[in-house]
């Protein structure tokens, strides 16, 4: 077996362990924190797709993020307050379904992600890291101004939605659903970055000019991955807004782009458990030292500035003693 698949398998049992750990010591909150990690990494998992196999560094991912969190609220609004969401062509009430909300979750995801994709991805470097960035911007202003959805006060949620055989209220249950969906994204990620398809993408991030003269078109390759991304980062946000009963436009915010870029360079870019392992940090770091300071990003900053200059290749690169660059 393979350094590299000991150490993942390690990752993902201790993110399983510490949960049950704690739910068996009665320590609720630290279950939470373990939601929250998986939570997060599913949606650097999503994001490590676009970067780490295409190159593609979005600023705007969170789009895709608050999009998923304001599709289970609306439909979870509608079904509580009995205020039909639509009267036409048919009746419908909304839903607190859990997989029919993911269902549409990655449906509008994913169109969303195809029409900024179609824009943003004639463009490279900084000016695609600002046409996504400003994607996110015009969509966050736009749950600004949804008063019938809470505007800036946000949209609560009195209860988790539903899945089937299961009681989402319960902590470890509700953590499990996470962790469980995580896991199929891992295998989804794993699987597309050994295809055809993933080969194709990765040596288009590499040097696109010698990929467009063997016939393959990376525009087409870029877009199909990228529309991939935001759909895993959506189902991510609708999750997120299940675990904390409350979606609000601060889903939409750059500032958590910003750290799912900081979660996939802390474990290493292109890396399976790469953003597991860097959100796991960061939620760590911020339980731990934002206890006794306000001002724990310093050595959040320390740290980040060590990886990047003495591990290219992230946390994960680092325990295995390799130094290859992934990005």
């Amino acid at each position: 077996m393979k350094k590299e698949t000991v150490l993942n398998l390690v990752v993902a049992a201790g993110l399983l362990a510490v949960p049950l750990i704690a739910w068996m010591l009665d320590e609720p909150f630290i279950v939470t924190l373990a939601t929250r990690v998986a939570v997060l990494a599913l949606a650097g998992v999503g994001l490590n797709l676009a970067l780490g196999l295409g190159g593609m560094i979005s600023f705007g991912h969170a789009a895709f993020f608050g999009l998923g969190g304001y599709v289970l609220g609306i439909l979870v609004h509608h079904k509580q307050t009995f205020e039909p969401f639509l009267t036409w062509p048919f009746l419908f009430s909304g839903s607190s379904s859990m997989l029919i909300i993911w269902l549409a979750t990655i449906i509008v995801c994913s169109i969303v992600a195809l029409i900024i994709g179609i824009c943003s991805l004639r463009t490279s470097g900084v000016y695609f890291i600002m046409i996504t960035l400003a994607f996110a911007q015009m969509l966050f202003y736009l749950s600004l101004s949804s008063t019938t959805y809470g505007g800036e006060d946000g949209l609560p949620i009195y209860l988790r939605s539903l899945f089937p055989g299961l009681n989402t209220m319960h902590s470890v249950q509700f953590f499990l659903i996470c962790y469980g969906v995580l896991l199929i994204a891992l295998y989804l990620f794993s699987r597309i970055a050994a295809s055809p398809f993933g080969l194709a993408l990765t040596a288009t991030r590499w040097n696109s000019q010698r990929v467009t003269a063997v016939g393959i078109k990376p525009f087409k390759l870029k877009l199909i991955a990228f529309v991939l991304s935001a759909a895993i980062t959506g189902l991510a946000g609708a999750l997120f807004a299940d675990l904390n009963r409350f979606v609000s436009p601060a889903m939409f915010s750059w500032h958590l782009s910003g750290e799912l870029l900081v979660f996939i360079i802390l474990g290493g870019v292109a890396r399976l458990f790469g953003p597991v392992l860097g959100a796991a940090l960061y939620i760590g770091l911020e339980h731990v030292w934002g206890g006794y300071s306000e001002h724990w990003q310093i050595y959040l900053g320390v740290i980040l500035l060590f990886v990047v200059l003495r591990a290219p290749g992230g946390l994960l690169g680092l325990c295995l003693g390799t130094e290859k660059r992934h990005a």
